[in-house]
């Protein structure tokens, strides 16, 4: 048993865990900034240009609206009620979300690979220096050892 917890220690202290989990945390308030993004600034646009439709009101009454209810027939207002909707206008909302949070990822990946690209070219050596004798014989050594 003691052995199976010392290799899960050194599981979750390797960088790579590390690693993901500020990924997962920092994707986490990325995804909030994009959907902020998506809500406040590209829908009103969106909407303004398509003659002021707001996407979240685009929706079909599935079932029974309740005989007492009284309030508005806006999503909010029947999904707070209880009513069943079919709302495309949400997903819509959130589809344009992803996509725009997929390119801005996308974006941001290429030039992290653009960056590391020319910062391993300027770390490369010259084509033309010689290889140094111990790494010559460092690599015989590790070819050997790969044969037996």
């Amino acid at each position: 048993m003691n052995a199976f917890f010392r290799e899960f220690r050194e599981f979750a202290v390797k960088g790579s865990v590390v690693d993901l989990a500020v990924g997962i945390i920092i994707g986490a308030a990325f995804g909030k900034i994009v959907d902020s993004l998506v809500k406040d600034l590209v829908m009103p646009i969106v909407s303004r240009l398509l003659g002021g439709l707001d996407f979240t009101n685009w929706f079909f009454v599935l079932g029974k609206i309740p005989d007492n209810y009284s309030g508005s027939m806006t999503y909010e207002a029947l999904t707070k009620a209880g009513v069943p909707l079919f709302a495309y206008g949400n997903f819509i909302t959130i589809l344009i979300n992803f996509i725009i949070l997929a390119l801005v990822i996308f974006l941001m990946v290429k030039q992290v690979n653009r960056l590391k690209r020319n910062a391993s070219a300027a770390e490369e050596p010259a084509a033309d220096a010689p290889t140094p004798e111990d790494v010559l014989l460092l690599r015989e050594i590790r070819d050997s050892l790969k044969k037996s």
